[in-house]
């Protein structure tokens, strides 16, 4: 387990970076978290982490790529709910990445 101080605030995070506790996302996570991979974030990628959050809450786990797909195209159109315009947005590893920023526990069978 690693961490790191945020302010006030120490983050828990697993060997790969991911939330301990998903209680401890906010906001000003998100960012510190998406520096930390070298991403700046923009209206687009705030849209598919606030998905991925609710696809968690629906069904209480963290997506993997093909569930993920279906869902954002489901949601919000084939346009954004498709392989190249996550791997665009997500260096090559939207599943991972997206649910790491969005303070969920790694999709299980992402390797």
């Amino acid at each position: 387990m690693n961490s790191q101080n945020i302010g006030k605030l120490t983050l828990k995070l697993d060997k790969d970076g991911y939330l301990i506790d998903p209680n401890d996302w906010s906001n000003d996570i998100v960012n510190v978290l998406a520096n930390a991979e070298n991403l700046k974030l923009t209206a687009d990628h705030w849209e598919i982490i606030n998905l991925v959050r609710d696809f968690y809450v629906e069904y209480q786990l963290s997506p993997a790529m093909r569930p993920l797909i279906k869902y954002i195209a489901l949601k919000i159109g084939h346009r954004k709910g498709n392989s190249l315009y996550l791997n665009k947005l997500f260096n090559g590893t939207p599943a991972k990445l997206a649910a790491k920023l969005a303070g969920l526990p790694r999709p299980t069978n992402c390797f």
